[in-house]
């Protein structure tokens, strides 16, 4: 996916992956029902991760890898960008675990003590890495 990070899009887009804690994860389920989740991620440049309780999001895209991602809107405060990516997702493992890996901890370490956990606890509760690779960004 390219995004020319120059456009008034791009830096839109930018800003969301700079600023945003919890952007929006939506799965297919068995029935064909789309679920959406809010979760944490860590962007690279290239790819979200997520981690996750070896739970239905982890079923679900072993079935259909096809997922999105999506900011939240908030008209009340005024912002009121639309952010849509939609790709493919995958478990990865050659990732270390949430409690091991730098970025994640510096972005959710106060995120996962206001959940009264260790980040070692955090680690063993969301041990599943998700790589989400995006093919298409779409929003205004």
């Amino acid at each position: 996916m390219n995004i020319d990070l120059s456009s008034d899009f791009g830096r839109k887009v930018q800003h969301y992956l700079d600023t945003q804690d919890v952007i929006w994860f939506t799965t297919i389920g068995s029935d064909l029902t789309p679920q959406p989740r809010p979760v944490w991620f860590v962007w690279d440049g290239a790819t979200f991760l997520i981690y996750s309780q070896p739970d239905h999001k982890v079923r679900h895209i072993a079935t259909h890898p096809r997922v999105a991602l999506n900011f939240n809107t908030d008209y009340e405060t005024g912002d009121k960008d639309v952010i849509v990516f939609t790709g493919s997702a995958t478990v990865d493992d050659r990732v270390p675990a949430a409690h091991n890996n730098t970025a994640y901890l510096e972005k959710y370490r106060d995120g996962i003590a206001g959940l009264k956990m260790t980040p070692e606890e955090y680690g063993e509760k969301y041990s599943v890495a998700i790589r989400i690779t995006p093919a298409n960004v779409r929003g205004w």
